[in-house]
Protein backbone atom coordinates (compact mmCIF):
# COMPACT_ATOMS: atom_id res chain seq x y z
CA UNK A 1 0.00 0.00 0.00
CA UNK A 2 1.35 3.35 -0.79
CA UNK A 3 2.17 6.26 1.65
CA UNK A 4 -0.57 8.62 1.19
CA UNK A 5 0.95 12.46 0.11
CA UNK A 6 1.47 14.94 2.19
CA UNK A 7 1.10 18.36 1.38
CA UNK A 8 3.68 20.32 3.73
CA UNK A 9 6.15 22.75 2.97
CA UNK A 10 8.61 22.07 5.55
CA UNK A 11 11.38 24.17 6.54
CA UNK A 12 14.05 22.10 4.56
CA UNK A 13 12.54 23.34 1.00
CA UNK A 14 12.55 27.04 1.74
CA UNK A 15 15.58 28.38 -0.31
CA UNK A 16 17.49 30.48 2.15
CA UNK A 17 21.39 30.31 1.01
CA UNK A 18 22.40 33.62 -0.19
CA UNK A 19 24.89 32.02 -2.53
CA UNK A 20 22.40 30.04 -4.03
CA UNK A 21 19.94 32.89 -4.41
CA UNK A 22 22.66 35.47 -5.85
CA UNK A 23 23.60 32.22 -8.83
CA UNK A 24 19.84 31.93 -9.14
CA UNK A 25 19.28 35.37 -10.40
CA UNK A 26 23.03 36.69 -11.47
CA UNK A 27 22.56 34.18 -13.99
CA UNK A 28 22.64 30.44 -15.59
CA UNK A 29 18.90 30.41 -14.82
CA UNK A 30 15.89 30.32 -17.07
CA UNK A 31 12.18 31.82 -16.73
CA UNK A 32 8.85 31.47 -17.84
CA UNK A 33 5.92 34.05 -17.18
CA UNK A 34 2.37 33.65 -16.33
CA UNK A 35 1.00 37.01 -15.55
CA UNK A 36 0.70 37.83 -12.65
CA UNK A 37 3.94 35.64 -12.28
CA UNK A 38 7.07 34.88 -12.99
CA UNK A 39 9.24 31.95 -12.40
CA UNK A 40 13.01 31.70 -12.32
CA UNK A 41 14.52 27.88 -11.95
CA UNK A 42 17.93 26.69 -12.24
CA UNK A 43 19.08 23.25 -11.96
CA UNK A 44 21.62 22.20 -9.12
CA UNK A 45 24.29 19.61 -7.73
CA UNK A 46 24.87 18.97 -4.23
CA UNK A 47 23.74 15.71 -1.58
CA UNK A 48 22.34 17.94 1.30
CA UNK A 49 19.99 19.92 -0.66
CA UNK A 50 16.37 18.62 -1.21
CA UNK A 51 14.59 18.09 -4.80
CA UNK A 52 13.15 21.52 -4.75
CA UNK A 53 14.13 24.80 -2.74
CA UNK A 54 11.67 27.35 -2.99
CA UNK A 55 11.49 31.36 -2.91
CA UNK A 56 8.92 33.58 -3.01
CA UNK A 57 9.32 37.32 -3.47
CA UNK A 58 6.78 39.68 -3.63
CA UNK A 59 8.03 43.39 -3.82
CA UNK A 60 7.75 46.14 -1.88
CA UNK A 61 7.59 48.25 -5.26
CA UNK A 62 4.14 46.18 -6.21
CA UNK A 63 2.54 46.35 -2.23
CA UNK A 64 3.60 49.17 0.02
CA UNK A 65 1.75 47.00 3.04
CA UNK A 66 3.00 44.17 4.41
CA UNK A 67 -0.45 42.71 4.96
CA UNK A 68 -0.92 42.94 1.54
CA UNK A 69 2.21 41.40 0.40
CA UNK A 70 2.23 38.70 3.24
CA UNK A 71 -1.40 37.54 1.48
CA UNK A 72 0.14 37.39 -1.80
CA UNK A 73 2.78 34.98 -0.42
CA UNK A 74 0.57 32.81 1.65
CA UNK A 75 -1.91 32.46 -1.72
CA UNK A 76 1.57 31.50 -3.43
CA UNK A 77 2.77 29.19 -0.42
CA UNK A 78 -0.62 27.19 -0.62
CA UNK A 79 -1.47 27.10 -4.54
CA UNK A 80 2.95 25.33 -4.64
CA UNK A 81 2.18 23.14 -2.11
CA UNK A 82 -1.02 21.49 -3.41
CA UNK A 83 0.45 20.80 -6.76
CA UNK A 84 4.09 20.14 -5.94
CA UNK A 85 3.87 16.62 -6.56
CA UNK A 86 3.70 16.94 -10.20
CA UNK A 87 7.33 18.61 -10.10
CA UNK A 88 8.85 16.14 -7.46
CA UNK A 89 7.71 13.26 -9.42
CA UNK A 90 9.49 14.01 -12.68
CA UNK A 91 12.79 15.70 -10.67
CA UNK A 92 12.64 11.91 -8.74
CA UNK A 93 12.61 10.36 -12.22
CA UNK A 94 15.08 11.97 -13.73
CA UNK A 95 17.35 11.84 -10.68
CA UNK A 96 17.91 16.10 -10.73
CA UNK A 97 17.35 18.94 -8.30
CA UNK A 98 16.23 22.36 -8.78
CA UNK A 99 16.31 25.80 -7.41
CA UNK A 100 12.70 27.92 -7.97
CA UNK A 101 11.99 31.06 -7.20
CA UNK A 102 8.43 32.74 -7.77
CA UNK A 103 8.31 36.56 -8.21
CA UNK A 104 5.22 38.82 -8.10
CA UNK A 105 4.40 40.84 -11.60
CA UNK A 106 1.19 42.86 -10.56
CA UNK A 107 0.40 45.84 -8.70
CA UNK A 108 -3.17 44.54 -7.54
CA UNK A 109 -4.44 41.49 -6.04
CA UNK A 110 -5.80 38.76 -7.48
CA UNK A 111 -8.30 35.98 -6.29
CA UNK A 112 -6.43 32.55 -4.96
CA UNK A 113 -8.08 29.97 -7.61
CA UNK A 114 -6.38 32.69 -9.97
CA UNK A 115 -3.48 32.31 -8.72
CA UNK A 116 -3.49 28.97 -7.67
CA UNK A 117 -4.10 28.25 -11.59
CA UNK A 118 -0.98 30.45 -13.11
CA UNK A 119 1.46 28.34 -10.12
CA UNK A 120 -0.27 24.98 -11.50
CA UNK A 121 0.43 25.98 -14.52
CA UNK A 122 3.99 26.90 -13.67
CA UNK A 123 5.10 24.49 -12.10
CA UNK A 124 3.89 22.17 -14.78
CA UNK A 125 5.99 23.78 -17.26
CA UNK A 126 8.81 23.68 -15.41
CA UNK A 127 8.59 19.91 -15.10
CA UNK A 128 8.42 19.62 -18.65
CA UNK A 129 11.64 21.54 -19.39
CA UNK A 130 13.58 19.53 -16.69
CA UNK A 131 12.64 16.65 -18.51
Amino acid sequence: MSTPNRYTLPKLERLNSRILIEKLFTGGSKSLPAFPLRIVYMPVEGEHLPAVSLLISVPKKRFKRAVKRNRVKRQIREAYRKHKDCLHESLEASGKKVVIAFLWLDNELHPSAEVEEKVQKLIRLTAEKLA
